[in-house]
């Protein structure tokens, strides 16, 4: 059990670090954000209903009931990317990553309402300091500016981002759906969802943008997203949000390394406290595991 356990943690772990990259990507690739997110979500489609037919993984709607949770969690999901890569275009990478990683709070109050979870009061002392790293490492901004329009825009996504993990964790948890499957059904209506912005704005700089877009579609998308919603199956959302919090972290590491956004000391001494919580959940849910195995 303990084994097990600390694989499940490793793949959230990676997870973090795939889904990290989509920073850098939405801030560097060159194209209206929709079209940006409709040619992701075309080719993630096709890769991941490739690997559900080599895997037998069954993928067909067991219940009608089921079709108003996927478009719901479909069309939430469709507005987290819009709206964290509009964070991303208005602002920086950190500021966009930033804002976006209120959702564990967020997620924290909304999931006793939706799933059968006590509400445990820790999560607030945790999401608290997460905020509070986040606030260290926001820079001052004036209400009329771009930064002031990236932070609205990281806050509307993060909460489309809480309510879309929420309905893909009572998906698998109550309707037993595999999480590959999961996301192929989301990406597969956000690719419907998106088509119609294909006709009214520009979509030439696809010839240049393309491997930056394949890597958006496979590694961030098919493989990041599909990791973190199987993920629940073995957390809380609550705990795979906060654990996720790291990816602030990496999304700046990343973007000083490919696009040359130098961090400040706020950046460092935030991202120090934002890692202090996903260590000390990681701890916890260590020993609530080895609790439930004894």
């Amino acid at each position: 059990m303990s084994n097990q356990h600390h694989n499940h943690l490793v793949y959230l772990l990676l997870a973090t670090l795939f889904i990290s990259t989509s920073g850098a990507l939405g801030k560097f690739i060159d194209m209206p954000v929709p079209v940006t997110n409709w040619w992701r979500s075309f080719l993630a489609l096709f890769v991941l209903y490739a690997f559900c037919r080599y895997k037998k993984i069954p993928y067909h709607l067991k219940s009608k009931k089921n079709i108003v949770p996927f478009v719901l969690s479909a069309l939430f999901m469709a507005g987290h990317w819009i709206t964290y890569f509009y964070a991303l275009k208005f602002s920086n990478v950190a500021l966009g990553m930033l804002s976006l990683f209120t959702y564990p709070i967020i997620t924290a109050f909304l999931e006793p309402l939706f799933i059968r979870t006590k509400f445990d009061p820790i999560y607030i002392l945790l999401g608290a300091l997460a905020l509070l790293g986040i606030y260290i490492l926001a820079p001052e901004f004036d209400l009329e500016s771009t930064m002031f329009q990236g932070i609205f825009f990281g806050l509307i996504s993060a909460l489309f981002y809480a309510l879309r993990n929420i309905i893909s964790k009572k998906l698998i948890s109550e309707h037993h759906y595999n999480a590959t499957a999961i996301m192929l059904y989301q990406i597969g209506i956000v690719t419907i969802v998106l088509t119609p912005t294909l006709f009214f704005m520009d979509t030439s700089n696809i010839t240049t943008q393309y491997p930056y877009i394949i890597l958006l579609a496979i590694i961030t998308t098919a493989v990041g997203h599909t990791l973190l919603v199987n993920s629940l199956k073995h957390f809380t959302v609550s705990t795979a949000s906060i654990i996720s919090s790291v990816q602030p972290v990496l999304g700046i590491i990343i973007a000083f390394i490919f696009l040359k956004e130098i961090p400040s000391w706020n950046t460092f001494w935030g991202g120090m406290i934002i890692l202090s919580t996903v260590v000390i959940e990681s701890i916890r849910n260590q020993n609530k595991a080895k609790s439930n195995q004894n």
